[in-house]
């Protein structure tokens, strides 16, 4: 099982980047992504339109974020109708 010294040393010998440069790419990309979901969790909850999340994060990621969401409220759906009660 790999660690994060493992990917880190990795990434440093395979990269040519010190491992202050790695840190620094990692935490920026973590930064970005956490900051994507955010921006997605708005939208999906209403608290941002279509038009201002695409802008935000690009078309690509708000069309996969509306067919997983879609994906799970059909599986909730689906569980709910075919529940049964103990």
């Amino acid at each position: 099982m790999s660690t994060v010294a493992t990917y880190l040393e990795q990434l440093t010998r395979e990269t040519h980047k010190s491992e202050a440069e790695v840190m620094a790419l990692a935490i920026e990309a973590g930064l970005r992504h956490l900051w994507r979901d955010q921006l997605l969790g708005r939208y999906l909850r209403g608290q941002m339109t279509r038009d201002q999340v695409i802008e935000a994060v690009g078309a690509d990621w708000v069309d996969l974020a509306e067919r997983q969401h879609r994906a799970m409220r059909e599986d909730i759906e689906w569980a709910t109708k075919n529940a049964t009660s103990p």
